[in-house]
């Protein structure tokens, strides 16, 4: 292994006085309710709108200014979401009776959970791709309330249209014009505006994962997430064009974020540096690109694919292209990321807006043990059980002798008198 192009070290800052700000804030929401909640929205966001929620007549209003094409290609973004969202509904099955021993019958059911919140970034673009993200799996799961916020534009006290436009054609019950840790602190704990949710879920800044952070245990999450990511392996046969725009495409996403290739050919991973560098210049968002290329861009040569799959699944990274020839035959090899894009022509930039699985992922190696929202996240699974009157006989003692061994004689108790 060597280094083409080393990324630096990503300082975790002064993580200390982040907790501490927001361990004040979410006490203060908690002890002031609304009046807290709307005081930090005109502090951070300039927002100084008293009624939170977002009405019929805003909704219509942001339809009304949003282009027409792209709303058609919200609505087939939806429906490719919304039948992936389906299919994976689906095979999650419910066990209604499953005979262990005569008499004793298990099973589980699939609940969804009551309420969610989706909450949409605002920041430095409108990210309206991920209201659909969000709120299509929530309404495919079944949940009965679906809440979703995001921060108002610079200088208003509205939601960007096209963000709001996307959170109703996603099915949203209830919109507010609200970003940041205190949305998180509101929707966790509640307030008079409010009514408090059972799951959050979706991306944010250091504050909102921070608060997110905090909150869980009172409200459940999806993940703590970090600044986006991709890996990509490459080979000879590679395009260089294609990789390094893949690279920029995620370089984009803020100053943090982060693109590693690794690749088995020398040619390939110094062309790829270079192109990067020759499309910078007319890129729009090259400033941020830019940045984030140059502090946390990579480029590793590897010895062999062996080689690139170890260094793969050890970084467990967010998004994850198999720019190779003959892909398949390492898929299976591969066991840790967030969503994987199988060969050149699967771009990562598809699966982030329409081809229908879900954008929002595992960052900073949280893939080794989860995976990214889908319908799943908005469901419970729920074992049952019940026993005739024979088998309870016939398992009491058992279990009676298993409690007394822990000396819980209560337990036991409850057992015997079973016999």
């Amino acid at each position: 292994m060597d280094y083409l192009k080393k990324a630096k070290e990503r300082s975790e800052g002064d993580r200390k006085d982040l907790t501490s700000k927001v361990e004040k804030l979410i006490n203060d929401i908690r002890d002031n309710g609304d009046k807290a909640l709307l005081e930090y929205n005109e502090k951070f966001d300039q927002c100084t709108r008293k009624d939170l929620r977002v009405s019929k007549a805003e909704i219509e209003e942001a339809y009304a200014e949003v282009n027409p094409e792209l709303i058609e290609c919200m609505r087939m973004a939806k429906s490719n979401i919304e039948k992936f969202a389906k299919a994976q509904r689906e095979s999650i099955k419910e066990i209604k009776e499953f005979e262990v021993q005569p008499g004793i019958k298990l099973g589980h059911r699939i609940i969804p959970i009551d309420s969610c919140c989706c909450y949409v970034p605002g920041g430095s673009y409108p990210l309206y791709s991920t209201a659909l993200m969000l709120s299509i799996p929530a309404k495919v799961a079944g949940v009965k309330r679906i809440t979703g916020c995001s921060p108002p534009m610079k200088g208003t006290s509205k939601i960007h249209p096209m963000t709001l436009v996307a959170m109703d054609l996603g099915g949203v019950d209830e919109i507010y014009v609200l970003g940041g840790a205190q949305a998180i602190a509101a929707f966790s704990y509640g307030t008079e505006l409010i009514a408090p949710v059972d799951i959050i879920v979706g991306p944010g800044n250091q504050y909102v994962t921070e608060a997110k952070r905090q909150c869980y245990g009172q409200v459940g999450i999806d993940f703590i997430a970090g600044p986006s990511e991709l890996l990509i392996i490459a080979d000879e046969s590679s395009n260089p064009k294609i990789l390094a725009a893949d690279i920029l495409g995620q370089s984009e996403h803020d100053f943090l974020a982060k693109g590693i290739l690794l690749t088995i050919s020398e040619n390939i991973g110094k062309e790829v540096i270079k192109q990067v560098e020759e499309q910078l210049i007319t890129l729009e968002t090259k400033e941020i690109a830019g940045k984030s290329w140059e502090d946390f861009g990579e480029v590793i040569l590897c010895d062999n694919l062996e080689e690139a799959i170890q260094i793969s699944n050890k970084y467990a990274p967010e998004h994850l292209e198999l720019a190779i020839e003959n892909p398949e035959k390492i898929v299976e090899k591969l066991t840790n990321y967030g969503s994987l894009f199988i060969g050149e022509n699967t771009a990562e930039v598809f699966g982030d807006y329409a081809s229908g699985t879900n954008h929002t992922l595992p960052t900073l190696r949280a893939a080794r043990y989860t995976g990214g929202v889908y319908v799943g996240t908005f469901l419970k699974t729920c074992t049952h059980q019940s026993m005739t009157r024979e088998a309870s006989k016939k398992i009491a003692p058992m279990v009676a002798k298993m409690a007394e061994g822990e000396g819980l004689t209560a337990h036991a108790r409850a057992a015997k008198e079973r016999i």
